[in-house]
């Protein structure tokens, strides 16, 4: 049994019957963890174990660990700074702020992969436009090439640490005041508009070779009268034609208010899925997850098995004990300790 086209959540710390039976559903193919399904490192690690002992090939693990307020794991892992912080940086020392990405990167991958956790749905590119609630500190800076350059460093760290890069939430969530997970928002700029600056990261980051991509539940109502999420015209002319992107795309939660435009959680799917998606998300509703799995109807493309599986971390030996003894973790993890304390703008050390 391959991987199939949905991800899940699961309820608690520790699997239970419930949480198996949705996970060997031939329609699944990946799993998102929250801060309710962590205790300590220890007991995460148990957990993708038990998640990846259930199928073979082995469920994607994901998770949503950006740093500052999107952080599911905290207790027992490193605090990661909000990337406004380092964008703050980037405006005294440009180079330091990119050193900086990089090692927050290679923090935030090393330890989730010794963990078990194949990838975490970072970065994200949208532009602050000082206008969006949801996005608000987790956007790098309000300039599209400092937002490309940071991000950039980041990806340089994810991979380091055995993670690939997933960037969000395209081709731009930062214009909009409203919040997708509550409100279908609209976005009404020309496309030339946001070509000329929210697409900008987007476009140099798969030139960097971003591995993923998460479109946003947002209507560009000038250029597609669908949420980009669900949009032919965003996904396979714009992303995978004019930007020549030839990764995976994960769709955004389809339990949010945003998605709520394409009818319901079966035909949200399906609708995601024609649109270019790779890979559906319907989370913390588990009532919509199992009449999702008990509708939908979906015949994976080879290309679309091929790019998930892709999305395997690198194999990590290290335990985060045994990590957190590595001089060369140690030193990431004191840099990344200093972002936000006043430190970020000292110069990088010499030798």
């Amino acid at each position: 049994m391959g991987l199939g086209p949905v991800m899940l959540d699961v309820l608690g710390t520790r699997l239970v019957p419930e949480d198996e039976a949705r996970l060997r559903h031939p329609l699944v193919g990946g799993v998102i963890l929250f801060a309710r399904n962590y205790e300590s490192p220890r007991q995460l690690a148990e957990l993708t174990a038990g998640i990846r002992a259930l199928r073979a090939p082995t469920l994607l693990i994901a998770v949503d660990h950006e740093g500052g307020r999107v952080q599911r794991f905290r207790e027992g892992f490193a605090r990661i700074p909000a990337m406004r912080e380092l964008g703050r940086i980037w405006d005294v020392n440009p180079k330091r702020a990119r050193h900086l990405a990089q090692q927050a990167g290679y923090v935030l991958a090393a330890e989730l992969r010794a963990c078990g956790v194949d990838f975490s749905f970072t970065p994200v590119l949208d532009v602050d436009h000082g206008l969006s609630r949801v996005i608000g500190d987790r956007a790098f800076h309000a300039e599209p090439q400092a937002i490309a350059e940071l991000a950039h460093g980041l990806l340089v760290g994810l991979r380091q640490g055995g993670m690939h890069t997933v960037g969000k939430h395209f081709p731009g969530h930062g214009y909009v005041r409203a919040d997708s997970h509550l409100e279908i928002p609209v976005d009404d700029r020309s496309y030339t508009d946001i070509e000329l600056c929210d697409l900008i990261p987007f476009r140099q980051m798969v030139t960097f070779g971003l591995s993923a991509v998460m479109p946003a539940h947002v209507i560009y109502s000038r250029v597609d009268k669908r949420p980009a999420g669900f949009s032919e015209i965003w996904l396979k002319k714009i992303l995978r034609g004019e930007l020549g992107f030839e990764g995976c795309i994960f769709s955004d939660d389809l339990c949010m208010e945003g998605a709520t435009v394409a009818g319901g959680i079966v035909q949200r799917a399906e609708a995601a899925l024609r649109a270019g998606c790779d890979m559906a998300l319907a989370c913390n509703k588990p009532a919509l997850a199992d009449e999702l799995l008990a509708g939908l109807k979906w015949e994976m493309p080879a290309a679309s098995k091929a790019r998930l599986a892709q999305m395997r971390g690198r194999p990590h030996p290290e335990t985060l004990v045994q990590l957190h003894e590595r001089a060369e973790f140690v030193r990431a993890l004191h840099e990344v300790a200093g972002i936000g304390s006043g430190s970020g703008d000292l110069p990088l050390a010499r030798g």
